[in-house]
């Protein structure tokens, strides 16, 4: 059995320099965007700013500290090491970046959705990193992932809900439900942008085909096309009848060529399609990096 090689010092002096980065990134989206125009995030972050709203917006960086001290306990006991060591990388840098730029100056009197999208986008940005390089700045993430582990749900459900819970409170408490919903909307803006930053821009989609000539559909693809694709054997669980099934990972800008390639030829095909969040391959892998004219592309070979 080959055990997975360590990383280097480098690659962990790599992600310490870039989770410091989102650190600052979200740090300025906080101080510059949010706090004062008493906008909120989700998660253990959302709550700091309640309390600091509460009690002084000088105590902000030590709610923050403080409310994810029992999460990361729960870190040590049930994720792996280096995760821990990167939150609290994460965590410490964030907190004093936030003492930092006390001062700086705010941005107000902008538009509502300037304020949404920048402040959200900046903040997408800096937990995006956060989270790419294994790091984490909110304990509420990591309590999503022990309850995805024993209950089932999805990491994104449990944080959904408790944030939904958090922004309600928010509007409750301050009496004020139209700031709640322009921080919902800048969680959301946010929510997206991490997407982007840990998947990158090119999504990439998964595509079984079913059809009565696979063979013939597999070279008119990459004839076609230039993509690559993976024969498997398949057995109908009806008919007993064996057939080969096409696996091809393709760019979400051609799918809709590659659906009609296939279509051309096999009306009847079927197609069953799913999102990738993510490829991983070798030094030695003919995926393509960047893009090409499709005469040109080298083709993804899975085995």
């Amino acid at each position: 059995m080959n055990l997975p090689q360590p990383k280097s010092f480098f690659s962990h002096a790599l992600a310490i320099f870039w989770i410091t980065a989102g650190a600052f990134l979200a740090a300025v989206s906080i101080r510059i965007f949010l706090i004062p125009n008493a906008l909120i995030d989700g998660g253990i972050v959302g709550l700091s700013l309640i309390l600091a709203r509460l009690f002084g917006d000088s105590f902000l960086s030590y709610f923050l500290i403080l409310l994810n001290i029992p999460f990361i306990y729960l870190a040590v006991r049930f994720i792996r090491k280096w995760f821990v060591i990167n939150m609290l990388v994460a965590v410490f840098f964030f907190a004093l970046f936030l003492i930092v730029l006390q001062q700086a100056p705010h941005f107000t009197g902008g538009d509502t959705l300037e304020i949404i999208v920048f402040g959200g986008g900046i903040l997408g940005i800096g937990v995006g990193l956060i989270i790419r390089y294994g790091g984490c700045l909110d304990g509420t993430e990591i309590l999503a992932i022990i309850i995805n582990r024993k209950k089932g749900f999805t990491v994104g459900q449990v944080v959904l809900v408790i944030n939904v819970f958090i922004f309600a409170a928010y509007g409750w408490i301050f009496r004020d439900w139209h700031i709640a919903l322009q921080s919902l909307m800048t969680y959301i803006v946010a929510f997206k942008i991490i997407d982007m930053v840990i998947i990158g821009l090119d999504e990439l989609k998964s595509v079984l085909v079913i059809s009565s000539k696979p063979q013939e559909l597999a070279e008119v693809i990459m004839k076609e096309m230039g993509i690559g694709l993976t024969v498997m054997p398949g057995k109908g669980g009806y008919t007993g009848d064996e057939r080969e099934i096409l696996y091809i990972i393709v760019e979400r800008l051609d799918l809709a060529d590659l659906k009609a390639l296939i279509l051309r030829e096999d009306p009847a095909a079927f197609m069953a399609i799913e999102n990738l969040s993510e490829v991983v391959y070798g030094k030695k892998s003919t995926f393509f990096r960047k893009k090409r004219p499709p005469h040109k592309r080298k083709l993804l070979h899975h085995f």
